[in-house]
């Protein structure tokens, strides 16, 4: 039995979501949340929010993506590495969105490193045939969703392999209640408006050089056909991430 919003919203404790920079914020994921009922804090560092000491009184946890590397030397980093593996180690369910799944592995001991081919816009991704694969994404086979990213991460120990693309063969991995991704599901129409008017050199140079990097216009005509797929995608991650909180 699915518990009614007004029950979770009294007796749930918050959702902390860590946001590195203001352009990439939670998106559809703060609008699921809000559609089961449940409380977040959001910490946008960009913004001047200080992230929290610890996870306690916090039932979950997700990180959010963002255009620096996660070997860049930011305390904001570290600082969200070292509640992600507090949280890990309580027992409290972590998410992490590109940016975030990369601090996820790096925290765990996997590397960082250049992806063998930059991905931005909707991509081909292939789930794996495996349990794990199948709680979490769904039936083995090729799904699209959206990228942006120019690093990956290697598999940490422990972890299990979900999703691989030809362009970048770690996609997702799972450990336990635990959730590393390394494409955006959290995006919804109006991010997704602001991101395809980026100009910047690095994106500019990427697009002349890999077929795996859409222009403008390729991306917002993905966004008609897929966008709506990735979110029936991102409601099934979403209930496995907070299962324990959002069924009796």
């Amino acid at each position: 039995m699915i518990r009614s919003r007004l029950a979770l919203a009294i007796d749930m404790p918050p959702v902390l979501v860590l946001q590195h920079l203001s352009a990439d914020g939670p998106a559809y994921l703060a609008h699921w949340l809000r559609m089961q009922g449940m409380r977040f804090d959001v910490r946008n560092t960009e913004a001047g929010d200080v992230y929290p000491d610890a996870v306690t009184g916090y039932a979950a946890l997700a990180i959010l993506g963002g255009e620096m590397s996660a070997n860049d030397p930011l305390p904001s980093l570290r600082q969200a590495e070292r509640l992600l593996l507090q949280a890990m180690d309580r027992g409290v369910p972590v998410i992490g969105h590109c940016l975030g799944g990369q601090l996820m592995a790096r925290a765990l001991g996997a590397r960082i490193v250049d992806a063998p081919a930059p991905e931005v816009g909707w991509q081909p991704l292939q789930v794996l045939d495996s349990p794990a694969a199948a709680a979490w994404l769904g039936a083995p086979g090729p799904r699209t969703v959206f990228q942006w990213h120019y690093e990956a991460f290697e598999l940490p120990a422990g972890a299990e392999l979900l999703a691989g693309s030809a362009a970048s063969p770690h996609q997702a991995f799972a450990i336990g209640p635990h959730l590393a991704m390394q494409f955006h599901v959290e995006v919804d129409a109006e991010k997704l408006g602001r991101w395809v008017h980026d100009d910047g050199a690095r994106y500019c140079q990427a697009l002349l050089e890999h077929a795996t990097v859409q222009g403008p216009q390729e991306m917002r005509a993905g966004t008609a056909r897929h966008l709506a797929h990735q979110q029936a995608l991102a409601d099934r991650v979403y209930r496995r991430w907070l299962g324990a909180w959002i069924s009796e």
